[in-house]
């Protein structure tokens, strides 16, 4: 039976996973926390970045994030700090820590690149990315019609027709 195109993206996502856990392994974070640590400390720079800004960009939920964060806070990797206008909000704040491994999961994600694109042609690549863009938008605009909620599983089980 030949696959569909969720089934390559799921295999896609896990050996990607896998890849990128493996490669910075050693500087003891995750691929996760990894990919938190580049946003955080690309976007911190235009103005604070929040917990809610990395749910929306990696589409994942709050348990999920506030897991991850308290991890990398423990570790020393991020702070959480109160903002002056709503004593709710934390700011997170890439520490030393994260900057000096900025370079690594830079390095980390340069070469996993190279190693999924090899073979592949800048035509190639750039299709990807716009097919890759249609499935999410279509994702998404499923999910906004039949108010599914990814993080729900009973919501989400309720889509599944």
């Amino acid at each position: 039976m030949e696959k569909d195109c969720g089934a390559y993206i799921h295999i896609l996502s896990n050996r990607l996973k896998a890849r990128l856990n493996s490669a910075i392994q050693n500087q003891g974070i995750t691929g996760v926390q990894s990919r938190f640590i580049f946003y955080i400390l690309n976007h911190s720079k235009d103005g604070p970045v929040f917990q809610r800004d990395l749910e929306n960009v990696f589409g994942i939920g709050r348990s999920t994030a506030t897991g991850v964060l308290n991890l990398m806070e423990k570790n020393g990797i991020i702070v959480r700090e109160s903002v002056s206008t709503d004593g709710r909000l934390k700011r997170l704040v890439p520490t030393k820590k994260a900057e000096e491994l900025d370079a690594k999961v830079r390095e980390s994600f340069r070469e996993t690149d190279r190693i999924l694109t090899k073979g592949l042609s800048e035509e190639d690549i750039l299709k990807f990315k716009e097919v890759a863009q249609i499935m999410t938008e279509n994702l998404e605009e499923h999910l906004n019609t039949t108010k599914c909620d990814f993080h729900e599983e009973k919501a989400w089980k309720n889509c599944i027709k």
